[in-house]
């Protein structure tokens, strides 16, 4: 193996973040239909350092007259993003019920692993809703019916 100085390092892993790559899931709360989208470069990178509930321009997922909220998210592995745990870390939680868990009966609680409410390359999926606009959704995505999954 070559001995690559910290500075060629640190510049690689500048350059792989910059290339960021998502799933978006848009919910359109008048209607309940729900749109995905695959978004990467610079409209991915707006996506980047932002955490669930920041509002964003809906620029980055074909709604320009809109503005989105971000709701949540999960990363590779399918652990979703809780509001309630701060930056991108994992960490794990006894959960009672909520986000990532949900009991099957009276009192049950269990240990799960869950990702920060912040966004970062580890995040494959992000979840938001249209929170204001003028006009249909649905005409601006170009979609005739909604997705069925």
């Amino acid at each position: 193996m070559t001995d690559l100085g910290f500075d060629v390092l640190f510049i690689r892993g500048r350059l792989d973040s910059a290339m960021a790559e998502f799933k978006i899931v848009v919910a359109d709360p008048d209607t309940g239909e729900t749109f995905q989208r695959e978004v990467d470069g610079q409209d991915a990178n707006r996506f980047l350092g932002r955490e669930i509930g920041d509002e964003i321009g809906g620029d980055a997922v074909g709604l320009s007259d809109f503005t989105v909220e971000i709701t949540g998210g999960s990363d590779e592995t399918g652990r979703p993003m809780r509001a309630d745990v701060s930056g991108t870390r994992l960490k794990e939680l006894l959960l009672e019920g909520g986000v990532g868990f949900k009991p099957s009966r009276d009192g049950e609680r269990k240990r799960i692993t869950v990702r920060g409410r912040q966004v970062d390359d580890d995040v494959a999926q992000i979840n938001v809703a249209v929170v204001d606009g003028d006009g249909s959704v649905v005409d601006a995505l170009g979609e005739g019916e909604a997705d069925e999954e």
